[in-house]
């Protein structure tokens, strides 16, 4: 089962523009301009996308005079990160055993 926190993160990451800041986040912190640039939209809409991923709290910004700082706090990726790999190992799972059964009906033949 999947929490709410988890589901945020989700929703957070289902839009392309929002995973885009997380990739360039991924990097390190970056000001918003560093984290947003070059998207091609607006500053209000760069603003709703970073609101976004704030709320979720997979982004964590901190202020200084004028500067905003964007991170990513990782501890709010962990959730679904492990859900995903539950996927995945679940998944790799019956593709092993559709493999071994596709053996064994060739060696059969």
């Amino acid at each position: 089962m999947v929490s709410v926190m988890a589901n945020d993160a989700f929703k957070a990451l289902a839009h392309p523009l929002r995973r885009g800041i997380v990739e360039r986040l991924a990097h390190g912190p970056a000001t918003v301009s560093e984290a947003t640039g070059g998207f091609g939209v607006s500053k209000p809409t760069i603003s709703r996308h970073v609101k976004v991923l704030e709320e979720a709290g997979v982004v964590v910004r901190t202020v200084a005079g004028r500067t905003h700082r964007l991170a990513l706090d990782l501890d709010a990726l962990g959730e679904p990160v492990e859900w995903i790999d539950r996927q995945r190992a679940a998944w790799e799972r019956v593709f092993d055993a559709v493999d071994e059964y596709l053996e064994e009906r060739k060696e059969t033949k």
